[in-house]
């Protein structure tokens, strides 16, 4: 016995640590929350503010460099354009006239972009408005040339952070303070009774769970840690059953989990069952086997990320070109896809294939490393058979998946067919 109380003290005090480093945590992070809202706030203001201000400045001197645009005139233009680049905000201002040549241009040398500069003003640095020109009342406005402006990204920056600065450590201060009124107690409300109750379940044999020391905590009875008893107390009772289950759910589970279309496992069981139907009654049934042209490719060019958004988009192209109440598309493996048509013959399965490889092509995905085309396609070997009795799907597969290859050794982006004689 006496070994065993320097150990509940060392839980004891490592749990009242862990509380109190728990509590600060949290009291700074709701803090660090309210700040963060706080400035988000203020960066959607300032976007707004800035715009607006931009947009303002733009179409106040938009007459005069209108006038100097269309008289040629540098001089008149140098003078908007140093007026607008005197504001500390602007990085770069040039006017230029409508066949392209810059009358007059400011530029300062500005640091490569960091990642909150661009996530917070990125997209509201550059502008670019027409110059119109009003020649006389006959005549509507004409176009005489462009005027940039680009916004000094590093000066908003520093705007933003002085006020970020100022949040956050107001922020950190108050989670302190608040810290310190909770920690005493929490130690006596809830450390204590937790204790009690981390006793009781590392006394429980693990054969017998539900024979555990439930604990008995006064003044909890009726609160969450009264109830955290009772439900430790049920799921003791009910762990066996729910892994039973779980793995009944698990066995269950048909769909792939980045496509969410049906896996490979349940392909195999529909097309058994199908196979079986189609031998008994003589009727057709096809498959399609789909791969992605050059996904390899497209892969290590555009990033994984890209590539299962890429799956997932296919995927979702190709689903809805099938019957769902009646055919299968289910993903094969990496970027291959089969479908199971019951019922279609080998002309029903080629207008179905078409279907689906117009489908993807409309997706129009970017593939700059594509052999067969500049935007993403497939490829596709297509097989209809009627089934005997006692024959296996595999010829079926098979046939299937030779035509897939034979297509993309025709090189890509087309359809072949097996037709069963």
């Amino acid at each position: 016995m006496s070994s065993r109380l320097p150990r509940g003290a060392l839980i004891k005090g490592r749990l009242t640590l862990k509380q109190a480093l728990l509590t600060l945590l949290i009291a700074t992070l709701i803090s660090l929350v309210a700040g963060s809202l706080e400035l988000l706030s203020h960066a959607k203001s300032m976007r707004a503010s800035i715009e607006q201000r931009t947009q303002q400045q733009l179409a106040i001197i938009n007459g005069a460099a209108a006038e100097a645009a269309f008289q040629l005139n540098p001089q008149l233009a140098e003078q908007i354009a140093l007026g607008l680049f005197n504001d500390d905000d602007i990085a770069f201002v040039a006017i230029q006239d409508d066949f392209g040549r810059t009358l007059a241009t400011f530029e300062s040398p500005t640091p490569p972009p960091s990642w909150l500069a661009e996530a917070l003003f990125g997209d509201i640095l550059d502008y670019r408005t027409p110059l119109r020109y009003h020649l006389d009342d006959t005549l509507p406005t004409s176009r005489v040339g462009d005027i940039q402006l680009t916004l000094d990204q590093r000066y908003l920056t520093a705007q933003f952070l002085a006020r970020g600065y100022s949040v956050v450590g107001v922020s950190i201060v108050e989670a302190f303070l608040l810290s310190s009124l909770f920690i005493a107690f929490f130690h006596v409300y809830i450390t204590r009774p937790l204790l009690k109750v981390h006793a009781a379940i590392s006394q429980t044999d693990p054969a017998h769970p539900a024979r555990w020391p439930k604990p008995t905590l006064r003044g909890h009875r009726d609160d969450e840690l009264g109830h955290l008893v009772e439900s430790v107390d049920h799921l003791l009772h009910e762990f066996q059953r729910g892994l039973e289950q779980r793995d009944h759910l698990h066995r269950l589970s048909r769909h792939d989990g980045l496509t969410g279309i049906a896996n490979r496992r349940y392909f195999d069981t529909f097309l058994a069952h199908q196979w079986e139907q189609a031998a008994a009654t003589h009727a057709p049934i096809a498959v399609i086997f789909i791969d992605i042209d050059s996904f390899k490719a497209f892969n290590d060019h555009y990033g994984h990320t890209l590539g299962d958004d890429t799956l997932k988009r296919v995927a979702k192209a190709l689903d809805r070109c099938i019957d769902s109440q009646s055919d299968l598309l289910a993903r094969y493996g990496g970027e291959e896809f089969v479908c199971v048509l019951p019922g279609k013959d080998i002309h029903g399965a080629l207008s179905r294939a078409n279907h689906m490889r117009q489908a993807v092509m409309a997706l129009a995905i970017p593939h700059a490393r594509g052999a067969a085309d500049s935007v993403l396609t497939i490829s596709m070997g297509v097989a209809s058979v009627r089934p005997t009795p006692g024959e296996s799907p595999d010829r079926l597969l098979n046939e299937a998946d030779a035509r897939l290859y034979e297509a993309k050794n025709r090189g890509r982006n087309r359809i072949e067919a097996f037709i069963s004689v």
